[in-house]
């Protein structure tokens, strides 16, 4: 994370040890209709509160508080697991469930972290970034670029393009002085007023909030697509051992290995960060597309579904499938590597090879390998990278372009 410069009149506030984080996990559920309360839904054998809180204590030391439904204290402290946190019931909106927990920190505590439980998966660097960020008089957000090209509407006419530089995308946890958003909060209270998150409440009482760096994985359960890319990025970080696709204990006839070919292009965007081959580049800008714009991981995706004659990634994964907006590759090689176990194939291995003058890839070449083999579930995965010479648009430093090669094998059963 970048740090922020402090603006004249601040002053750092003490480490993180002084910090609390009350982890919101309120709210009833309701788009996600999974019949329960969001936060006490299930992941994969965990619920997402639980995989919320991997990411709030192993940020560092802190005060942990529960805000939860009344009636779910019990449970909620169960699913702590041990780990220190206090458990308290809820309100009736969000902003009266962040109350209840503020009423409930320890003395001693400096900085205040207001966190989703619904992002289940925010990396821990970013949950210590805002609290490091903190500094008297202001608050934190981290927040993303908008990459959707964003028009302002009237009933079912279009009537003004919005200027998406302006604009950028808020996540949580949220962080603030404890004491000035403790009289935040008291004015929102005595003036009756309802806010749709901490920073906007903050910033009506006269604070000001600056923000850091986001990150894709703090996306936001609220809807069943939501859910199901949180479990298939779940499935495919996993740690897996042996080939990609269990062989069957007989196999009838000769496997036949079958090829398939892949390629993809991605022009850079005006901002964001680089995902590419499976990492993060901090430093690049982002490829455009309707996912993260992976293109190392797309090839390998037509590569594969190609060699098993299964369709392409614009059947399975394109702008139809709403669910897969955002996601990153590593989501869409699980998810390829089961449709193509379901239609009886193992993935064989890949050779994956991209054109362009940026990033420099040699020094991460085998972290970006193994990131695409755990993804396929441990089938062995080559990247290699060139740039042109200067010609044609990698060479002029435009996008990125990649070709890719699968082997598969048919497994029959007897």
């Amino acid at each position: 994370m970048t740090a922020v410069r402090e603006p004249s009149g601040t002053s750092p506030l003490p480490p993180l040890a002084r910090t609390a984080v009350i982890v919101v996990a309120a709210g009833s559920g309701t788009r996600l209709a999974a019949g329960a309360p969001k936060a006490f839904v299930r992941l994969d054998e965990r619920t997402i509160l639980q995989h919320a809180l991997d990411g709030v204590f192993a940020a560092g030391p802190a005060q942990v508080i529960l805000v939860v439904p009344a009636g779910r204290e019990t449970e909620a402290a169960a699913m702590a697991a041990g780990r220190a946190a206090r458990v308290v019931a809820g309100g009736d909106t969000r902003q009266r469930s962040v109350a209840a927990g503020l009423a409930a920190l320890d003395d001693g505590i400096d900085v205040v972290l207001v966190h989703d439980a619904a992002r289940a998966l925010t990396p821990s660097a970013q949950i210590a970034a805002v609290a490091q960020s903190v500094v008297s008089g202001r608050g934190v957000i981290p927040a993303l670029p908008v990459v959707d090209t964003l028009k302002r509407v009237q009933g079912g006419a279009v009537v003004a393009p919005v200027d998406r530089a302006e604009l950028a995308a808020a996540q949580t946890p949220q962080g603030f002085p404890r004491a000035a958003l403790e009289a935040a909060y008291a004015r929102a209270e005595q003036e009756g007023a309802d806010h749709t998150d901490d920073a906007a409440l903050f910033a009506a009482a006269g604070g000001a909030v600056r923000h850091v760096p986001g990150s894709d994985e703090a996306f936001k359960i609220t809807t069943p697509h939501d859910l199901e890319r949180a479990r298939m990025i779940l499935s495919a970080s996993a740690p897996r051992t042996g080939s990609a696709i269990p062989l069957p204990e007989h196999v009838e006839g000769p496997v036949v290995p079958r090829i398939g070919i892949g390629t993809d292009v991605h022009a850079f965007a005006a901002g964001g960060t680089l995902r590419l081959a499976g990492l993060d580049w901090p430093g690049e800008p982002a490829l455009e597309g309707h996912s993260d714009g992976d293109a190392v991981a797309h090839a390998i995706v037509d590569a594969l579904l190609g060699a098993a004659g299964l369709g392409d990634i614009g059947q399975h994964f394109g702008t139809a499938h709403p669910e897969y907006s955002g996601a990153h590759g590593d989501v869409f090689l699980a998810r390829t590597a089961q449709i193509l176990a379901e239609a009886g194939f193992a993935v064989g291995n890949v050779s994956v090879q991209f054109q362009g003058n940026r990033p420099r890839f040699s020094a991460r070449r085998a972290e970006a390998e193994q990131a695409l083999s755990t993804a396929l579930g441990g089938a062995p995965v080559a990247v290699s990278a060139t740039t042109t010479d200067g010609l044609g648009f990698p060479g002029r430093g435009e996008g990125i372009a990649v070709t890719a090669v699968a082997l598969v094998h048919r497994i029959a059963r007897r």
